[in-house]
């Protein structure tokens, strides 16, 4: 919890710190656009998807910030991420002529025995394992391991207790599908971490702002709308790192947040709402005292000390994310890539 990466501040001096705000967010939303524009049923959105992702990592390397951060936002949805794609390359079939491989499956007695035992072992112990979530990444393809065209046969076992066998069929297009997919969510995350890393909350709003002020013809309170955006994003992390402290608080009194019964668990998540509903209010409170004191008001015109513009490497990014849609836009028009989404 400690590790989120979204939206948190990173302090540097590279090259992105000094772009202008406005255009991180257009360009972040743009390039999530670009991803989606990419065609999931075929490789050729496979190869550019790859592609976008190596853009994506070049640049993250020469900014400055440790690649560690966006990897630790990946913790949360990495089962996500893992289950999808075991889901696209089960049902995602094809022709015959797009089959790439064939995995002989069964199950009968000794297989299910081990596989409940192991994940028997896991249940009881995991409270004493370090990398939880790698150690049953390895237990779940040891259990694939085992229903993978009976793996005793070499060592002569009885197996007429054998239940069932079928075929576990890999297509092309399930291998394209389910990698465009896991590619998406990493890229979309790792573009949205990337600009709350590089990117102050008062820079956040005020960048907000100036990409939503033509709503204000029609009287659209753009101002408010981006202060609220920027100061949810400033609490996120905040409020991640007050529950972790409440967790380590009640976990030195004996509370355990990863085991017990059902509930139990929910005896355990009243027991840290209730102090992160007042920790919120309090600190809501605080928060509306300094802007108080500091002359703010809903509402009114506010003044900036630093004005936004932009400079040459903006504009340099902003021809390289138009070539990029353009690219994007021209093969799936030209090139007869699949529109499906």
């Amino acid at each position: 919890m400690d590790n989120i990466a979204f939206g948190q501040y990173y302090p540097g001096k590279s090259w992105i710190y000094k772009l202008d705000p406005r255009f991180k967010i257009i360009a972040t939303i743009v390039f999530i656009v670009i991803i989606f524009l990419v065609p999931i049923t075929n490789m050729n959105g496979l190869y550019m998807m790859l592609g976008l992702l190596g853009l994506f990592i070049i640049a993250f390397l020469t900014t400055g910030i440790p690649f560690i951060k966006v990897l630790n936002g990946l913790k949360p949805v990495l089962f996500l991420l893992m289950f999808t794609v075991v889901l696209q390359l089960i049902y995602t079939t094809g022709e015959a002529e797009t089959l790439l491989y064939t995995i002989p499956m069964s199950i009968g007695l000794y297989p299910s025995l081990i596989i409940i035992g192991l994940l028997t072992l896991y249940i009881v112990f995991k409270r004493y394992l370090p990398f939880k979530t790698l150690i049953l990444f390895v237990i779940l393809f040891i259990c694939f391991l085992v229903l993978w065209d009976n793996p005793f046969e070499k060592f002569n076992w009885n197996f007429s207790l054998q239940w069932a066998s079928w075929d576990f069929k890999i297509y092309q297009a399930g291998v394209s599908r389910a990698s465009i997919i896991f590619l998406r969510i990493v890229l979309m995350l790792g573009v949205t971490s990337l600009l709350t890393l590089s990117t102050m909350s008062t820079d956040i709003n005020n960048g907000i702002e100036a990409v939503l002020s033509p709503l204000k013809i029609f009287k659209i309170p753009v101002g408010i709308f981006s202060m609220l955006i920027s100061l949810t994003l400033r609490f996120i992390p905040t409020l991640m790192i007050e529950a972790k402290k409440i967790m380590n608080a009640q976990a030195s009194r004996g509370v355990d947040f990863s085991e017990g019964s059902l509930k139990d668990k929910a005896n355990q998540i009243i027991a840290l709402l209730i102090p992160m509903f007042v920790i919120s209010f309090k600190r809501a409170e605080d928060l509306s005292n300094a802007m108080e004191a500091r002359g703010y008001i809903v509402g009114a015109k506010r003044t900036k000390i630093d004005e936004l513009k932009l400079r040459w490497r903006d504009y340099l990014g902003i021809v390289i994310l138009c070539l990029l849609l353009a690219g994007v836009i021209v093969g799936r028009i030209y090139l007869g890539w699949d529109i499906n989404v």
